[in-house]
């Protein structure tokens, strides 16, 4: 069983939902990335998404552009998130870390090589934003041989069709995208999200994961009581610029603890 799948075990178990929350590797700088991370974890996260920086995040609003932005600046690229998620393996073997990123990079490096170094450093999953089922035929074999969960993104207006598609490629959980539009968007609507992730249920028994709109304690109280998780992003990268001037520990203490407030609402 993989470390996402215990993980949502675990949790069921426990009668608990997934925290998991979402950073832009070398955000605000490298050596930031690794303190952020385990101080997710002290204060409750379950799975850790690891932005991978690209040039053009086309899903991502201006927060998370300019969280790539700032990352970039310090040359992170997929290597140095590889390095990065090493050294978080050394202290931390159980928590899922999933990279979030766009295909790019990945086919620059090559399919073979990314998945067996994504392996070798501790990976358990991979969401990339801009590859359609249509085409993933050649990369999932590959994910798959190296035990990396392909995880997909459905959106309100994934057909019935579609969404059988995308969930046929899909392990580990579901990534439902609860607004039309980018990261950070506006206007969370619960019962329209419980009523989506219902019709998906029907297709598939994977965990299913809500992110984009949860901002705070209260939206991610309500989502978690109709999903499996809770993905937060931008209400953490925001809080990572706010704070890009001060100490690597201020940063991961300030970013940490809104998921403590979330963490414990959620349980309360």
């Amino acid at each position: 069983m993989s470390r996402i799948s215990e993980t949502f075990a675990r949790l069921a178990k426990d009668n608990k939902k997934a925290l998991v929350p979402f950073v832009t590797c070398g955000d605000p700088r490298p050596e930031t990335t690794l303190h952020i991370l385990h101080e997710l974890v002290a204060q409750g996260a379950d799975i850790i998404e690891l932005g991978v920086p690209f040039s053009d995040p086309m899903a991502d609003g201006p927060a998370i552009q300019l969280a790539n932005e700032r990352a970039l600046a310090h040359e992170t690229g997929l290597p140095e998130v590889f390095e990065i998620v090493r050294q978080f393996r050394q202290q931390n073997t159980d928590t899922p870390i999933v990279l979030m990123g766009y295909m790019n990079p990945i086919e620059y490096m090559g399919y073979g090589a990314f998945a067996e170094k994504a392996k070798a450093v501790g990976v358990d999953g991979l969401i990339t934003v801009d590859l359609p089922p249509e085409e993933c035929d050649e990369f999932i074999p590959v994910l798959k041989a190296n035990s990396i969960d392909p995880i997909f993104l459905l959106t309100p207006t994934t057909s019935d069709d579609r969404a059988k598609r995308i969930l046929s490629h899909c392990s580990g959980y579901v990534y439902y995208v609860s607004l039309k539009g980018v990261t950070g968007s506006n206007q969370l609507n619960v019962d329209d999200v419980a009523s989506q992730v219902q019709r998906l249920k029907a297709y598939t028994d994977l965990p299913i994961t809500v992110g984009f709109g949860i901002k705070n304690a209260e939206t991610a109280t309500a989502v978690s009581k109709v999903a499996e998780g809770v993905v937060v992003g931008s209400a953490l990268v925001n809080q990572v610029a706010a704070l890009a001037d001060e100490t690597d520990e201020v940063i991961a203490k300030e970013v940490a603890a809104i998921i403590s407030t979330m963490r414990q609402a959620m349980d309360a």
